[in-house]
């Protein structure tokens, strides 16, 4: 089959986002000029240089993220492992203003040393970014689309050094989580699916 975006698919869903995948999972904690904590996960994100190291994440409309990464110039990347993917999951929920993800999940805030936003202690790694750019992408009628795009350097890394084998980064270890499309996920030797929580059904 062929078709154009702009006419629709004629699917059931739409493949897109299943055609585009495995995406890493960016975990990303900021936290709020009042010191507030956040946490989200958000499969729009990757790596995009080594030197520097530079990643970016992305999200459909205005997310609590962005806001508060363009307003702090930082945010935390921490890497979502299968044992913790029932708690990023619960991360995801649409909480009222005011919750803590962290609390939450029973995830454990760890102090960054570069930056003030938190980390996931029980992450198998960590990177502390600080932020270089935020866009807002544009469409090819130059009209802005529901999406803000924040860039980062990546300033310090946290490794758990169980996550090490023979001085490399053990990716079998540790089981990195990535996203496939729908409701499904993967790591390394496995593929299951799990439903985004909704705050009414808590």
């Amino acid at each position: 089959m062929f078709y154009e975006p702009r006419h629709g698919h004629g699917l059931p869903h739409d493949p897109f986002k299943a055609i585009v995948a495995p995406r890493p999972i960016g975990w990303i904690s900021t936290r709020r000029k009042d010191g507030a904590f956040n946490l989200a996960p958000y499969s729009f994100f990757n790596a995009i240089s080594s030197r520097p190291p530079l990643v970016w994440f992305s999200s459909d409309g205005v997310k609590d993220s962005a806001v508060i990464a363009r307003e702090t110039g930082e945010f935390t990347v921490n890497l979502v492992s299968r044992r913790l993917a029932e708690k990023m999951l619960e991360t995801s929920i649409d909480a009222p203003p005011g919750t803590s993800e962290f609390e939450l999940a029973g995830l454990t805030p760890a102090p960054c040393n570069l930056v003030a936003c938190p980390r996931v202690a029980e992450a198998p790694a960590a990177l502390e970014c600080r932020v270089t750019e935020v866009l807002e992408p544009r469409d090819l009628n130059g009209d802005p689309v529901d999406a803000t795009v924040v860039i980062g350097e990546v300033v310090g890394v946290h490794i758990d050094e169980a996550m090490l084998k023979e001085g490399l980064f053990d990716v079998a270890t540790a089981q990195n989580l990535s996203r496939l499309g729908y409701m499904d996920y993967a790591a390394p030797g496995e593929i299951f699916s799990m439903r985004r929580p909704r705050w009414q059904d808590r």
